[in-house]
């Protein structure tokens, strides 16, 4: 322990650079540093630099009782120094230091209060439990149930683990395992030219750049847990394949992250691939409802209805759907679209919805054709019908009367 009561702990009188004695005055306005004043000074009204003699003050006194009546502050910190000076138990020692005690009191106090307290030994407690806390993450000590591995040399374990020795922290074979070769023939001396000094200096940093790669290495492989290889493969296959196959595919990238970081990684992009994968599903789902649409349509005609349920189901199978063409010579064409709540029907003038209507064609699919074939058109300074079609991949007679319609309303014009 640090000496406590000590007359050299406190500064001087900054008036007269005397020995403070209690009780003395603090300034409490002046700081950081204390102003400290004895009394002398003080009733002369001592002014210093921004110190004046109407600042606030305090007294300083330790002649107080803190413990127990009869024994003052600085009688406590005199039992302390004394104990600590002349060791515990040797107490007549102890009340020749202290001068105003005699032997059997210096005891009966400082037992009765220093080692028989339940508030200090408690305290003592809390002390020492948070000492331990603090030097936990610096100084953790191995017990016989924490001792490392110690895996022989070439044996199963110590291949798995690369050779790595727990016990030392440290493996075997380094990486760049024979960089100290290069300098276990240097040797600095008086004589040596500036071009030799500058070369060993040269080959001396080139090794400290290799033993900074040597470590970088270890702290990915401690990091990442690869030292026991194949632990961490079993860990991976508890995966799904597909974040294994990415934990393959951006392994390379671990040595630029902490490994926290590169799991959040990893996971981040599984959970894009998951997202796309229910976003197909989403809109298959979207796709199949919009269809109720056509569903409505052919209630009313069961030819129709049926070859529309063909045709769906040819399409969940992945069969690609037999078109069957309807011809005038006794079987019934297919009746108009209906485009009551079908989106973008808002954006069509009666005639564009008419031929929507007879042509069969989603309103959003023929605005997208109608804009690439007036893009096309405004390109070329005029368009063909074969242009058309290289440009529109449907259905070539639907084809042909969109051109036709485009032409006849002015829309586009022929090259």
């Amino acid at each position: 322990l640090d000496r406590i009561y000590d007359p050299s702990d406190k500064p001087p009188c900054r008036g007269c650079s005397s020995n403070l004695v209690e009780p003395y005055i603090k300034c409490a306005e002046c700081g950081p540093s204390p102003f400290l004043l004895c009394l002398q000074c003080f009733t002369r009204g001592f002014e210093f630099k921004k110190h004046e003699s109407d600042h606030k003050y305090e007294i300083m006194t330790s002649d107080f009782p803190v413990l127990e009546p009869g024994w003052t502050a600085q009688e406590e910190m005199a039992l302390l120094e004394a104990v600590m000076d002349c060791g515990f138990g040797n107490w007549q020692d102890v009340a020749y230091q202290m001068r105003t005690k005699n032997k059997e009191e210096c005891e009966a106090h400082y037992m009765k209060n220093f080692i028989n307290n339940p508030l200090f030994s408690s305290t003592l407690l809390n002390l020492r439990q948070i000492e331990e806390a603090r030097t936990a993450d610096t100084a953790i000590p191995f017990k016989p149930t924490d001792d490392p591995p110690r895996p022989t040399f070439d044996s199963l374990l110590s291949r798995d683990m690369a050779g790595y020795m727990p016990a030392r922290a440290d493996f075997m074979e380094e990486f760049d395992n024979y960089a100290e070769w290069d300098l276990k023939d240097i040797d600095f001396v008086d004589d040596d030219s500036d071009i030799l000094h500058a070369l060993k200096i040269a080959v001396v940093d080139i090794y400290h750049s290799r033993l900074k790669e040597r470590g970088r290495r270890k702290k990915i492989i401690r990091d990442h847990g690869l030292i026991n290889l194949r632990k961490f493969q079993i860990l991976e296959r508890r995966y799904p394949k597909e974040v294994q196959d990415l934990y393959d595919a951006m392994r390379r990238f671990a040595r630029v992250v902490g490994p926290i970081e590169h799991d959040k990684f990893i996971e981040s992009h599984a959970c894009a691939k998951v997202y796309e994968r229910v976003k197909h599903v989403r809109e298959d789902e979207r796709r199949k409802r919009t269809m109720l649409v056509d569903v409505l349509q052919y209630i009313q005609d069961g030819r129709a209805c049926q070859q529309w349920l063909s045709k769906q189901a040819a399409i969940d199978a992945g069969i690609t759907p037999v078109v069957t063409t309807i011809t005038t010579s006794g079987r019934r064409s297919a009746p108009p679209l209906n485009l009551t709540g079908l989106p973008g029907t808002e954006k069509l003038n009666d005639r564009e919805k008419e031929l929507c209507q007879v042509v069969r064609l989603v309103p959003g699919a023929y605005l997208e054709y109608k804009q690439a074939l007036l893009n096309e058109c405004r390109r070329q300074g005029g368009l063909r019908l074969a242009q058309a079609r290289a440009l529109i991949k449907i259905d070539v007679n639907k084809t042909r009367k969109i051109y036709d319609f485009l032409i006849k309303e002015g829309y586009i014009n022929k090259a």
